[in-house]
């Protein structure tokens, strides 16, 4: 997954299991499963992702997952959008000192961005629903929003399709990723596809 790039995936992971939680972005029981559970996890989402796409993380946390695919996919340009100070001074220690100079980090919320990106990423940020107001508008016409969820999937889909089909919006595929050394945390990879007005015609 990470090929030469590895040795900065471990230092990421270090990170997170030290500075990480000593500044309480991630809870010390996390420590042993840094690598199934957020790495692992995180990174199945790098596959998904178009060759230099413009890819935006929504309230990414500690970076999990856009940092996980930056480090990953170094043709892609990512921007990590977090509103809280405590956590974007962490990112921006790590990408400066791992020079991901693939990587923005943005202090703002979702609805505070005035751009558009060719995949919107989203893990464990809030109910597809919600998420699709909040990050449908940074997606650009033909793009992606990418929300990692968990056994919630399907009802979270079923509950959502209302809304994002008077966004403009059509769910269009739940992608199972399932991490192999993970099985117990299994992740789904929700995509949502924007459209225009004239298409969704032809699909209701």
């Amino acid at each position: 997954m990470f090929a030469s790039r590895l040795p900065l995936a471990e230092e990421f992971a270090y990170r997170l299991a030290t500075h990480a939680v000593v500044r309480g972005l991630i809870g010390p029981r996390e420590v042993p499963r840094i690598w199934d559970r957020h790495m692992m996890n995180s990174a199945v989402v790098a596959p998904s992702l178009p060759n230099g796409a413009t890819v935006a993380d929504i309230g990414t946390g500690a970076g999990l997952p856009g940092l996980v695919s930056a480090i990953a996919r170094p043709d892609i340009q990512m921007t990590l959008v977090e509103p809280l100070l405590r956590r974007t001074s962490f990112l921006d220690e790590v990408v400066r000192d791992l020079q991901l100079d693939n990587v923005e980090v943005v202090r703002a919320r979702a609805e505070e961005v005035n751009q558009t990106f060719d995949v919107v990423t989203a893990r464990a940020v809030a109910a597809l629903d919600k998420l699709g107001r909040w990050c449908m508008p940074l997606v650009r016409p033909g793009g992606v929003l990418l929300a990692m969820k968990g056994r919630t999937a399907a009802d979270e889909i079923a509950a959502a399709t209302a809304t994002l089909h008077r966004l403009g919006r059509h769910v269009y595929r739940g992608e199972d990723v399932r991490e192999r050394r993970g099985p117990h945390d299994c992740r789904r990879g929700v995509q949502v596809k924007r459209v225009s007005r004239e298409t969704m015609k032809g699909i209701a």
